[in-house]
């Protein structure tokens, strides 16, 4: 299986390596198609009848992108991963199995049918290895391709696209449910946790973005797009850290705050909270009070913000949801800065900027000069030295 530059290399053994191999594996079937999604939903907000510029011709590219383009790009990408450009192939084959007469669009079910259909063929390959006669081995590697895509885009009409699509709904009605009775916002007590250990793209790409489109080809726009990827509660705990974190950590936010908030990138910020673990309330608070802003404003997306910045977030708005959108990352951000900047104590624990040396922890008077050897000594100037006492006589 191909390694993936999109995650950061998973070390070790367990059950959160494992976890965060498999989200490593599920974003490195996205990421690359990140742009396909990208004009998928800007084709949306621009040209369905309540988009920005209605068009009922151009409309027509929306359906067919979603339902096929897709999936078979995903479908297409598990398999390379799996087995280079072979697997990609037979992939793509299988997941038009899926697509063909689905209700949903079959994201969920590309990543499980790509894949899958790649490794067959690469356990087949592995028994022929060596045993093809000279000259048979283009016929042998066609024909064991399309044997293999044909019979696992069947297997995916009869088998796998219903479970899939029954799993869609379910799990569409269980979003449902969390909407009707207001616990969305809880869904940040397990979400803010696990986008700290580096699971946030296996979160965003693996689980809320295919439900994310099965809703907004649904109803035109999704919430679920920003419950990980909300840049607010990011934004606000490196705000608390430039104003009351620790000192020698301060200058280094501000550049913090622009690769997140701007970038997009929120793996930035996810080394502070490891530091302090109990910031961890911050994020948890500021996602909780953002899903909430946007489920009281009916705010929504149309496809996915990737990067999730505040750019990519205007970029995927519907025309009437702006103010809904920004005012949910604002109060994230708000609260997020509120928490983290209580739990760090307002900065009072932190030492005066002028009596810290430049170990963090070693006091030193403004006036005067600390010079330290290798071996971590302090070097005294003898015209500065304290006189030591007259030796009395008796």
């Amino acid at each position: 299986m191909t390694s993936s530059s999109y995650t950061p290399a998973v070390q070790g053994q367990g059950f959160k390596a494992t976890v965060q191999r498999l989200g490593g594996y599920l974003a490195a079937m996205v990421m690359p198609n990140i742009g396909a999604f990208i004009a998928w939903g800007l084709i949306t907000a621009l040209f369905i009848p309540t988009g920005w510029i209605p068009n009922k011709t151009l409309a027509e590219l929306v359906g067919p992108m979603i339902s096929i383009l897709l999936p078979v790009l995903i479908g297409y990408t598990g398999g390379r991963l799996v087995h280079g450009q072979r697997g990609a192939v037979v992939g793509a084959v299988a997941t038009m199995g899926l697509v063909v007469g689905a209700d949903v669009p079959m994201i969920l079910g590309a990543m499980i049918i790509g894949p899958l259909t790649a490794y067959v063929l690469k356990l087949f390959d592995g028994l022929v290895e060596d045993k093809i006669r000279p000259g048979f081995e283009m016929l042998v590697d066609n024909f064991s391709a399309g044997i293999i895509g044909a019979a696992m885009a069947i297997g995916g009409v009869y088998g796998i696209g219903p479970v899939v699509e029954w799993l869609t709904k379910q799990a569409g009605s269980g979003v449902d449910w969390l909407v009707d009775k207001d616990l969305l916002p809880l869904t940040s007590v397990l979400v803010e946790p696990a986008k700290v250990l580096f699971l946030n793209n296996a979160i965003n790409h693996g689980v809320f973005g295919p439900l994310g489109i099965a809703e907004a080809a649904d109803k035109g726009k999704s919430i679920l797009f920003m419950i990980e990827s909300n840049p607010g509660p990011g934004l606000g705990l490196l705000l608390a850290f430039m104003v009351f974190g620790p000192r020698a950590l301060r200058p280094s936010t501000p550049a913090a705050i622009i690769v997140q908030f701007l970038g997009g990138i929120h793996e930035i910020y996810f080394p502070y909270v490891l530091m302090k673990p109990k910031l961890i309330l911050a994020v948890i608070a500021g996602g909780a009070a953002g899903v909430g802003t946007f489920m009281i404003t009916g705010a929504g997306l149309v496809a996915t913000p990737s990067p999730g910045s505040i750019f990519a977030y205007l970029a995927v708005t519907p025309k009437g949801d702006y103010f809904g959108v920004i005012l949910g990352i604002v109060i994230a951000a708000a609260v997020s800065f509120a928490v983290a900047s209580a739990l760090l104590g307002f900065g009072r624990g932190e030492p005066p900027a002028d009596a810290v040396g430049p170990d963090e922890e070693t006091v030193v008077r403004p006036d005067e000069e600390r010079v330290v050897r290798p071996d971590g000594q302090p070097v005294v100037d003898p015209d500065n030295a304290p006189s030591k006492p007259a030796k009395q006589e008796v």
